[in-house]
């Protein structure tokens, strides 16, 4: 499954690339503009090259995988969680990707009643492909060839973690998220929020942040990502894989080393709360 899980995000990821140029010339443009519509709010970007993705991974994986259920951000699909479900995100960061902000990526995830046991990312613009199984351990693959082992960062220190983070589209989940984010700022080293949910869990796995957290992701969000943080050493919360953005519950994923007492200090401040729609 996890070579299933690269083959198909590797030919994803190669699609985005050529993609991107051909159809966004500018933001704003007149083409730009006809390629894009909008989801859950104006804010809330899909692309021509979102639809054409997700095609592009749902054959390829009746082809390697006949039979499988597939559940995709854009075409929806199987919601139950019984036997091999495949979760796909064409392109994740898609904001990032329309106005060329190099952190987007594919994300491809294989769930056995509904646990993630495979999966891959492709950080298109990089070319590195991160990967896991569970059990065996995680990966990044880079552009080069060369392959590193993924393992978190040793820190021990709330104080000192880098954290990562992503915002809803709806207000009043935003407002509430910029709340919790005040109240988090003082107690952490920093804070980034880069724009791809599948990309931070990647940057756990690798040591680039000591933890991620974030609420309002569905299950093609964290699917992969989440799998590659914890075969990396995090310690990782995701919700139920029947959840939706609009239920509004958390993820965590971080080091080890600070994964308990940063659990504390988001209980404190009511981080682990849900903020549905």
């Amino acid at each position: 499954m996890r070579a299933v899980s690269v083959t198909v995000a590797v030919a994803a990821a190669a699609h985005v690339a050529t993609r991107r140029p051909q159809v966004f010339t500018a933001v704003g443009s007149e083409s730009a503009a006809r390629a894009v519509t909008t989801k859950s709010t104006r804010t809330d970007p899909v692309t021509v090259v979102d639809t054409e993705t997700e095609e592009l991974i749902r054959g390829r994986l009746a082809e390697l995988r006949p039979g499988d259920a597939v559940l995709g951000e854009e075409e929806g699909g199987d919601d139950g969680t019984d036997g091999v479900r495949w979760i796909v995100d064409p392109i994740d960061g898609t904001v990032n990707f329309l106005y060329g902000i190099p952190a987007y990526a594919i994300s491809v995830a294989a769930q056995v009643d509904g646990v993630s046991v495979a999966g891959t990312v492709v950080d298109v613009a990089a070319g590195a492909v991160y990967t896991a199984a569970r059990g065996h351990g995680a990966t990044r693959h880079e552009a080069d060839g060369a392959v590193h082992a993924l393992r978190c960062t040793d820190v021990t220190e709330v104080s000192m973690a880098l954290l990562a983070t992503g915002f809803g589209y709806a207000p009043a989940r935003r407002r509430r998220q910029g709340e919790l984010i005040a109240a988090l700022l003082p107690r952490v080293r920093d804070i980034r929020r880069i724009g791809s949910a599948a990309l931070d869990l990647c940057m756990v796995a690798s040591g680039r942040v000591d933890a991620h957290f974030e609420h309002g992701l569905s299950p093609w969000d964290w699917a992969a990502g989440s799998l590659i943080a914890a075969e990396a050493g995090a310690v990782v919360r995701v919700p139920s894989p029947r959840t939706t953005a609009a239920d509004g519950a958390v993820v965590v994923a971080a080091a080890p080393g600070v994964a308990a007492a940063l659990d504390a200090v988001l209980s404190e401040v009511g981080a682990l709360d849900a903020i549905p729609e």
